[in-house]
């Protein structure tokens, strides 16, 4: 078939969990009927998993993430095929004494939140656009070329890996940390390596995790593990091993019971010992966030606008707060007959949003420096500090309602 060029009101690159929400929303909102919505995805279906496989790849999303979810009709779907909430979080310093404990009963929640395997959700949200006759998803298909609004074609243009071309006023960018829109559009960005990787995998533990999420700080980086549950099965976590490249490096090479029993040191045996252990995958940590989020008919998104730490797991609950801000913007654009590639759009979204992100960023990046940090005087006051915000109720528990969302 000869290459094409197709015509569009909006085109989004990327349908992982940020884009195909994004998608989603935009499709149900009332004056959005009439519009055509492109979705290009690069990847192939979601692989499904069951019984005692999970997806090494997993999110921890608070319950407003829960909320925005249940607005486009794909939580239960999540539900009924696996997700895991967790009531509690114990944080501890691995190079002291001090621990904090987070409990969903203090502040009278349910639990504090979710931990779902990527493929489950993305597969979800993938079936709920099936549903939407307004978004056509395009796929395989990645964008290999870009050209933004000029004089004579105000509409963006890109041309996709099987030659068509596609044309749209608005381009939304959410195609993931390793974003080619970005790159092809030339936004800026401010990035540094952490010279960590984090190892993921799945293990199961002696003893359950009662439905807690767990979390050691080391000099080295931080080690999660983070409730999976299976037919009520709670013997099975997802880890997160953040670690300085060298010793991923090293544990990477391990043989799966020197490997377990490395983790189970780590870990200092709180879940007794670590029985099994899945293959393991290590990633590449870095930080990156883009200087401005839009420009003329082109905006950012998720991981393609900012990537931080994972170690507060927030990454996709910020991306998602991104789609629900983004679409509320297009719904007061179509309801106004503004167009959607008017800069005030793009501008609000903006504000919004880059502010709230730079602020979880540097936070994070605080966090990591202060538990990296090996002097003997700042573990001291380190440890102090972390004792006494565990014994402030009143603190602690505003912090937890901030970042639930509720």
């Amino acid at each position: 078939m000869s290459p094409m060029t197709k015509n569009y009101d909006l085109i989004l690159v990327g349908s992982g969990l940020v884009g195909a929400s994004l998608a989603c929303a935009l499709a149900v909102l009332a004056p959005a009927k009439p519009l055509r919505i492109a979705l290009v995805e690069a990847g192939g279906d979601m692989p499904s998993y069951s019984g005692e496989q999970f997806d090494p790849r997993v999110v921890a999303l608070t319950p407003a993430s829960r909320q925005w979810l249940e607005r486009l009709q794909v939580w239960q779907p999540m539900q009924q095929a696996r997700v895991c909430a967790y009531r509690d979080m114990h944080v501890w310093d691995g190079e002291g004494t001090a621990a904090i404990h987070f409990s969903s009963a203090d502040v009278r929640q349910e639990c504090l939140g979710y931990i779902v395997e990527n493929s489950v959700a993305v597969r979800a949200l993938r079936e709920r656009l099936a549903q939407l006759p307004q978004v056509e998803v395009l796929q395989p298909a990645s964008v290999v070329d870009l050209r933004g609004p000029q004089p004579m074609q105000p509409d963006v243009q890109i041309t996709l890996s099987n030659g068509d071309t596609l044309r749209a006023p608005l381009l939304i960018a959410a195609d993931g940390a390793q974003s080619r829109v970005r790159e092809l559009a030339a936004f800026r960005t401010r990035e540094w390596d952490y010279q960590q990787r984090a190892i993921v995998a799945t293990v199961r533990t002696s003893e359950t995790h009662a439905y807690t999420a767990w979390q050691r700080f080391m000099y080295t980086g931080p080690l999660a593990f983070l409730p999976l549950s299976e037919a009520g099965d709670a013997h099975y976590c997802s880890i997160v091993w953040s670690a300085d490249t060298p010793l991923a490096e090293e544990l990477m090479d391990l043989d799966n019971a020197t490997f377990c029993a490395r983790l189970g040191a780590a870990f200092e045996h709180r879940l007794g010992k670590i029985e099994q252990c899945s293959e393991r995958f290590c990633i590449p940590l870095r930080q990156r966030h883009a200087q401005q989020y839009s420009q003329p008919g082109i905006v950012l998104v998720g991981d393609a606008a900012h990537n931080i730490h994972p170690l507060a797991g927030q990454g996709v609950n910020l991306g998602l707060l991104d789609a629900a801000a983004l679409a509320g913007e297009i719904e007061r654009a179509l309801v106004r007959n503004i167009p959607l590639a008017d800069y005030s759009i793009l501008r609000r979204y903006q504000r919004q949003r880059l502010a709230s992100n730079l602020g979880m960023m540097s936070a994070m990046e605080g966090f990591k420096r202060l538990f990296g940090h090996r002097s003997l005087e700042v573990t001291l006051l380190r440890n102090i500090g972390l004792q006494q915000f565990n014994d402030l109720p009143l603190l602690k528990n505003y912090l937890v309602k901030q970042v639930m969302g509720v």
